[in-house]
């Protein structure tokens, strides 16, 4: 009977999925932007790098897609390029507030003394602005790409430890929790074996607008001047140069910025059909 309960479950589960247009929206655009990341450099025999004052500030037309920026670079192949900077400072901050988050998440849902001292703490971060928080930490660490991602780590952890431990406040005072408790299973097995199952589904959909927001963030910092150092073509970078050029060259800070909307625009449609389709309250009001 519980098998079949389950498989009822998944079985709505994944019909819900299968409806969803914003799940299948948002996936195409992320898989999209994920597949030009990779082949790059099979998109545009153009190196993002290389300078022709000769050629700076051109249109969109024949060979530049994109136009030309002001020192002659390939705009088209600085956004390409630049998917890589930005999806991959996403991917890898995403991965590292999923792995820390569950940690705090669970000790902290799991043990009420630890509680209070990790909450307060995450409140305190949480109370100052993530982009705030991120320019102090880039400040110190300095302008490069791996401590961008150490620092946007650090600003959104804690809204990915809070949401694992509402999870496990839920999950662990259910029936079979406090069976295997009563049998004397240790608390590192019931943690990430009883528990831990039944925060995936938020995690995952938190993962995903972590993820947007750490490509803004990334875009924001480089935009600033404290996140890519400035020969690296990331988009943030490549929308602050034309800043410099908007009344002559608006296709400078046009096509990155597009970019930049388009991939975010498909993440949070992709977070919020994964939010309506795991959330049994959300399919209630669907259905």
């Amino acid at each position: 009977m519980n098998r079949l309960s389950l498989l009822v479950k998944k079985h709505r589960w994944l019909k819900s999925l299968y409806r969803n247009k914003g799940v299948w929206i948002g996936g195409v655009i992320v898989l999209f932007m994920v597949f030009i990341a990779i082949f790059a450099p099979v998109l545009t025999p153009l190196d993002p790098m290389r300078l022709n004052p000769m050629n700076r500030l051109k249109p969109p037309m024949g060979e530049h897609l994109f136009g030309t920026d002001g020192m002659g670079r390939d705009v088209f192949s600085m956004v390409i390029y630049g998917a890589r900077i930005s999806l991959g400072v996403g991917i890898l901050v995403m991965m590292f507030t999923c792995l820390v988050g569950i940690v705090m998440g669970l000790i902290s849902g799991y043990y009420k003394v630890l509680d209070n001292i990790i909450m307060r703490i995450n409140d305190g971060m949480m109370a100052v602005p993530s982009i705030i928080l991120a320019i102090a930490l880039m400040a110190v660490l300095g302008p490069r790409v791996s401590n961008i991602v150490v620092a946007l780590s650090v600003v959104y952890t804690p809204r990915m430890a809070r949401i694992i431990r509402g999870s496990v406040l839920s999950a662990k005072e259910l029936t079979y929790v406090e069976a295997a408790r009563a049998l004397g299973t240790r608390d590192l097995v019931i943690a990430f074996r009883h528990i831990l199952p039944n925060c995936v589904a938020p995690m995952i959909v938190q993962g995903t607008f972590i993820f947007a927001y750490s490509v803004l963030a990334e875009a924001s910092l480089s935009f600033l001047g404290v996140g890519a150092p400035p020969y690296i073509p990331s988009w943030g970078n490549v929308v602050s140069e034309g800043r410099l050029y908007m009344l002559q060259a608006p296709w400078i800070s046009l096509f990155p910025g597009l970019a930049i909307l388009i991939f975010v625009m498909g993440l949070n449609l992709l977070g919020d059909g994964l939010r309506d389709s795991l959330d049994p309250k959300m399919q209630g009001v669907q259905r």
